[in-house]
């Protein structure tokens, strides 16, 4: 059975992840690439399925655990009855095949440690075939390889390598796992010593670029710096999660891979990267986004994967037991198929979130939103998904037409798109923008309820209602906006953080959504609601597990994390709230 969601860190090398859990097992990790097939997913089921183990043998009495200051690279101590040893966990941050690095070090006393590598490629479905060599073993299966470099004999018996030895006082001991193809050479024994020196100067050299304000200073550096990790260095794209299939109701069906590039998180990511003062990984994401949708808005997907690809065909992946038991555990996103209407707005305003930045416009960004608005221009009304990606029935739903309109004012209003549009165009977005805004206000907001509601003439509320004021469509004190924060606040809160729906009270709810906790802390502070603003903000920094890592949702009834970990939106959301709250930024929606 696999470790508690909050048990796990991250590492990673800008090209994938590895997630870490406090037993010193590590439980999931895709080769090559973040969305590639993972040859561990301990994490999904149990160790049968893929891991890799470093840890005593013994009782264990105590764990600690840390990043190495400002960096990727993580510390665990274990403390047992023979004394204390660190395990030292990193991927280095170089050009070379991607490697897992282990370094065992005797703090104090003698302890008898064991390693346990037990690859399962396929998503924890393959066992390749393990061959030993003079200082390790090699690993392969079909296309792939895994080769060990370790400083002890390994033995193959039962579907995996295992390896004891013993750590004394100031004696280290080096592991080194590295991918090739099955069809290449072995990578060479890695110069582990080296490699930590350069990892651990990347990482620090990056964040020291962030002018770090005095309140939230530690959370927020934790927060840019696995946003980092989530970047990929050869495209630029970000993804959603480095993990797949965790579930968002604990125990049930709502267990998504997350592993791909989302266009919705083009202005949370770009608001966030330009505010922090990383300009260039702002404008590599802008650019990920050009290559990724093409030159066909009306064929352009929600999400990619991270090369910019667009095949995603979810499948269930039947031979995993899933966390806790939740399942199905799927492969792929069929959501990546649907029509979200929003994705155009939040496309259109993180351009001009970039350009009043001082990122400059380029011929091509300036066509593609030329594009898109044209495209609007006839689309803006027709039924689609929400926000949620929802399996429902499509809808007209009051944020996506909100967007709509977000998109169509910054055309407008954009000196760089009145010189470029071809004749007409402006004028008539003019007249569409004024006709967008009054249709949302009309058939978005409920004078039975006395707030904006999720779709066209319904009743229910929905958390993403939180964003019509951050996005420009009204002002924060507007009555409209104020009774609909406020209906937030009276039906979504559980625990003190926001849910993205109503609790449907049956014992299957999903969890409270963080990134709408940031949301609300962000109109509160429009309302001038600062210290409340603040305090939500602690709430949600407060959820973060011992390494500083938020997931997508927390389950108010038993007090943990749940959905993939760590979300990207979740930190997006802490650093855009952090900041607006520290500082003057600049802000997505309207100028």
């Amino acid at each position: 059975m696999a470790s508690p969601i909050s048990d796990y860190a991250l590492i990673g090398d800008g090209r994938t992840a590895a997630m870490v859990a406090v037993n010193g097992s590590i439980d999931f990790l895709c080769l090559p690439s973040f969305d590639s097939d993972a040859c561990f997913a301990a994490m999904l089921g149990d160790q049968a399925n893929g891991c890799w183990q470093i840890a005593p043998t013994g009782y264990v009495t105590a764990v600690e655990r840390r990043y190495r200051g400002d960096t990727l690279i993580l510390e665990t101590d274990h403390t047992t009855e023979g004394g204390r040893v660190r395990v030292t966990d990193f991927m280095p941050w170089h050009d070379g095949e991607p490697t897992v690095v282990r370094i065992v070090e005797g703090l104090s006393g003698r302890v008898e440690m064991g390693s346990l590598l037990r690859p399962r490629f396929d998503y924890g479905r393959v066992p390749p075939w393990m061959r030993p060599f003079d200082g390790g073993l090699c690993a392969d299966a079909g296309p792939h390889q895994l080769v060990l470099h370790a400083p002890c004999q390994t033995e193959v018996e039962n579907g995996g390598a295992h390896a004891t030895f013993s750590v004394k006082t100031g004696k280290k001991l080096v592991f080194a796992l590295s991918y090739a193809p099955s069809f290449a050479d072995l990578p060479k024994k890695p110069d582990a010593a080296r490699l930590l020196r350069q990892t651990d100067k990347a990482w620090r050299d990056w964040i020291d670029r962030f002018d770090v304000p005095r309140r939230w200073g530690a959370p927020l550096k934790r927060s840019l710096l696995t946003l980092k990790a989530l970047i990929d260095r050869r495209t630029g794209g970000l993804v959603a999660a480095p993990t797949m299939g965790l579930p968002e109701v604990p125990g049930g069906s709502m267990n998504w891979d997350y592993r791909y590039c989302w266009l919705r998180d083009a202005t949370f990511t770009l608001t966030a990267l330009l505010n922090a003062g990383f300009g260039e990984e702002a404008v590599r994401w802008r650019d990920w986004i050009l290559r990724a949708i093409a030159g066909d808005p009306a064929d352009m997907r929600i999400m990619y994967r991270i090369d910019g690809g667009r095949r995603l065909a979810e499948y269930e992946a039947t031979w995993l037991s899933g966390h806790d038991g939740a399942r199905p555990v799927l492969v792929g996103n069929a959501a990546s198929n649907q029509t979200q209407l929003d994705v155009y707005g939040e496309l259109i305003d993180s351009f001009h979130v970039g350009e009043r930045a001082g990122v400059e416009r380029t011929s091509r960004d300036i066509a593609v939103e030329i594009a898109l608005i044209e495209y609007l221009e006839g689309a803006w009304d027709k039924p689609g998904a929400d926000i949620w990606e929802s399996r429902d029935d499509p809808g007209c739903y009051t944020y996506s037409q909100a967007m709509a309109w977000v998109g169509i004012n910054h055309f407008v209003e954009s000196n760089v798109m009145r010189a470029a549009a071809p004749d007409g165009l402006i004028g008539r977005m003019r007249g569409l923008r004024a006709h967008i805004h009054q249709t949302v206000c009309e058939r978005g907001f409920s004078t039975s309820r006395g707030h904006f509601v999720q779709r066209y003439d319904g009743e229910a509320l929905d958390a993403s209602l939180l964003l019509l004021p951050l996005v420009g469509f009204l002002p924060a004190d507007d009555p409209r906006i104020v009774s609909t924060i406020a209906a937030v606040e009276r039906e979504l809160m559980e625990g003190g953080l926001v849910r993205r729906k109503a609790a449907r009270g049956d014992g299957h709810d999903e969890g409270a959504f963080l990134a709408c906790s940031c949301w609300l802390a962000d109109c509160m502070a429009m309302q001038g609601r600062r210290e409340e603003a603040a305090n939500m903000l602690d709430r949600v920094i407060g959820l973060s597990n011992d390494v500083g890592l938020l997931s997508e949702e927390f389950h108010v009834p038993t007090r943990r994390l749940i959905g993939n970990m760590p979300q990207a939106l979740t930190h997006l959301g802490v650093v855009n709230s952090a900041l607006f709250l520290s500082r003057p930024v600049v802000q997505r929606g309207a100028a």
